[in-house]
């Protein structure tokens, strides 16, 4: 799927863990990208974690593409199974998100909420997902916002072995009210 807006095409495809390792090693380890946790990884270390990703039938990573050039990541997961486990009682039709656009030396204004709303708009694409749950540091303010521009409430916090984490959620309904009222230029 791919969405076209004022600031070009964002589209997805499946990301190859061999083939994308090096470009993903360069974003993942960037300074911007501290909340992704891979600061000190070493091109195998990603290699590694994306080949386990792609072997698993919970866990799904995705090369986001502006104008067909690779410029974010997606990862979606089934919380019942990856990264929530025990943590809160999935819903039918949860759908976990993960997300990170990657450096740029000329940021564009707008981007990174355009691209939030391209993976949120291809995560309901599938009719089976109801809602979509984050977890991200609570001190991620930036990421927090964004959430909530696109429709996201926090729930709670969360204690997850690497972090300290916001718990929150984000229906169908929420998701389509916001992105129709803001595509009329409605103020939301």
């Amino acid at each position: 799927m791919s969405a076209t807006g004022t600031l070009g095409t964002l589209s997805f495809r499946a990301l190859d863990p061999l083939q994308h390792a090096e470009l993903l090693h360069s974003w993942v380890t960037h300074p911007k990208a501290a909340f992704w946790m891979m600061q000190n990884a070493k091109l195998q270390d990603v290699e590694r974690e994306y080949m386990a990703i792609a072997a698993s039938e919970h866990h799904h990573a995705y090369l986001g593409l502006h104008d067909g050039v690779p410029a974010f990541l997606m990862e979606k997961y089934d919380p019942r199974y990856i990264e929530l486990v025990g943590l809160y009682e999935p819903e039918p039709g949860d759908v976990g998100m993960h997300f990170l656009v990657a450096p740029t030396d000329r940021p564009v204004h707008g981007f990174t909420r355009a691209v939030i709303t391209a993976v949120m708009d291809e995560l309901f694409a599938d009719p089976r997902t109801r809602r979509v749950v984050v977890e991200p540091d609570v001190s991620n303010t930036a990421v927090h916002a964004l959430n909530e521009a696109v429709g996201f409430v926090p729930a709670r916090e969360i204690q997850k072995p690497e972090k300290r984490a916001l718990l929150s959620f984000c229906t169908r309904e929420r998701f389509f009210n916001r992105h129709s009222l803001a595509t009329r230029g409605v103020s939301i």
